[in-house]
């Protein structure tokens, strides 16, 4: 009989490639072909004894450590770095909050235990050498204990640039430095400015504009199929698109993580279900 995968762990064999899932409803890890449900009796013990073997192919360093990295599971920010030893990896895999070992105090902790901004862990992965290890979640709030949202921000080409420049520039990805600059153009409009506007301030500014180029770009994007263009112009159609789009997302103070967390919620939803949902 098949055994549902809600809350189960699946254990392939170790291999030099090891790998580690551990989603809210289930746990993948590579050790054997079975399959243990965690919701059936002593969820406890089947987690200990499954993780176990686990915990063993970690290659932890001479103090029992090794490199455990947070990172937003939606943008994919890096968040924060620490160190994380074998007590640290069980809690974060049962409790699903980013757990840490500190080295200053020789004892665990867990991010937003005092300031409530805790790192919920969607997964987890190991590194193809199994010594470092990746927490991937997504945070209450700011994760710097500065308030910043990720604990980089301090370029270093900005730094070579002028070294009295002032750290405070996040890593954004293309996508999040798109929002960020459409997002600056937003701010600018209540300012005096001179002269024509950008093309992005002139979108934000008539709605029936940017509506219009948003439908325009679409059916632009449909027709290199429809015609069979070449996969850059679609390319550069879909470049269009999402850039119109954004600025819409940013005229409705939508950001663009809450388009991807709406994704990532509906990857256990089939497509009807999700548009069954919309109707109720």
């Amino acid at each position: 009989m098949a055994v549902p995968y809600t809350n189960c762990f699946q254990l392939p064999k170790v291999s030099s490639k090891c790998r580690l899932l551990c989603s809210s409803t289930r746990l993948c890890a590579r050790f054997s072909p079975i399959h243990v449900s965690l919701g059936t009796s002593e969820p406890a013990l089947c987690l200990e004894a499954k993780v176990d073997p686990l915990l063993d192919s970690v290659k932890w360093d001479d103090k029992g450590l090794a490199v455990a990295i947070a990172q937003n599971v939606d943008t994919g920010a890096v968040l924060m770095q620490g160190f994380a030893n074998r007590e640290a990896l069980l809690k974060t895999i049962s409790s699903r909050k980013a757990t840490f070992y500190s080295r200053s105090r020789s004892s665990l902790w867990t991010k937003g235990e005092t300031s409530m901004n805790f790192i919920n862990v969607h997964d987890i992965f190991l590194d193809c050498d199994c010594d470092s290890i990746i927490y991937l979640g997504k945070p209450d709030g700011p994760t710097c204990h500065t308030g910043a949202e990720t604990c980089y921000y301090t370029s270093v080409d900005d730094s070579l640039k002028d070294p009295e420049v002032d750290g405070n520039r996040l890593v954004l990805t293309t996508l999040y430095s798109l929002e960020s600059t459409i997002s600056k153009r937003k701010e600018e409009l209540s300012g005096n400015s001179e002269g024509k506007p950008s093309w992005t301030k002139r979108l934000l500014l008539d709605e029936k504009l940017l509506c219009s180029k948003i439908r325009e770009e679409a059916d632009e994007l449909c027709r290199t199929l429809e015609e069979n263009e070449d996969p850059s112009r679609t390319a550069s159609e879909m470049a269009d698109v999402l850039y119109h789009a954004m600025v819409l997302l940013a005229r409705k103070g939508v950001k663009v993580e809450d388009v991807l967390q709406v994704l990532r919620l509906r990857f256990t939803q089939s497509g009807i279900e999700e548009k069954s949902s919309r109707k109720s």
